[in-house]
């Protein structure tokens, strides 16, 4: 039997947070943990900034009516990412770092990152939903049937 997957979504406002790195730190020291970094309140204020209209989410997510809101979002994305893996590799943290884009037949494909919880719910031990605190309520109401094998969790 191998180590215990868990796949964390962390949202990109709370990836930063010392609550939120010390409670993977303790995660990723018995476990494999990969961890999937969001980052939709950077991407519409990024978007507003640059003049585009944010339109109401779709039950996938964000539906871009063009190929630069896509990049924008994949940069913002990528950024995160990158930013929390240099957080987690100068904490000595052991975790693999993805964002919610997926190449489907290699076209890329945005998904929000809490429906990567679903995609891959069924490859892992225990999934987590990290989460503002005012999202909490909301996210558990989303995840509600698969309370089983995922947690939503809010620091702060």
């Amino acid at each position: 039997m191998g180590r215990v997957k868990y796949f964390v979504k962390v949202s990109g406002d709370e990836f930063k947070s010392q609550q939120f790195l010390t409670w993977i730190s303790e995660l990723a020291l018995r476990s494999y943990v990969v961890i999937c970094v969001g980052g939709g309140t950077q991407i519409n204020e990024e978007l507003k900034r640059r003049g585009f209209t944010i339109k109401e989410h779709g039950p996938l997510g964000r539906e871009s009516a063009s190929f630069e809101e896509r990049q924008i979002a994949r940069d913002i994305l990528e950024i995160n990412a990158m930013e929390c893996e240099d957080l987690l590799a100068n904490l000595g943290i052991h975790a693999r770092v993805i964002v919610p884009v997926l190449d489907v037949g290699g076209v890329l494909c945005h998904v929000n990152g809490d429906q990567m919880i679903r995609t891959a719910y069924l490859g892992y031990d225990s999934l987590f939903v990290v989460t503002t605190p005012d999202r909490q309520v909301k996210k558990k109401t989303e995840f509600a049937e698969l309370k089983q094998k995922v947690q939503v969790i809010a620091f702060r």
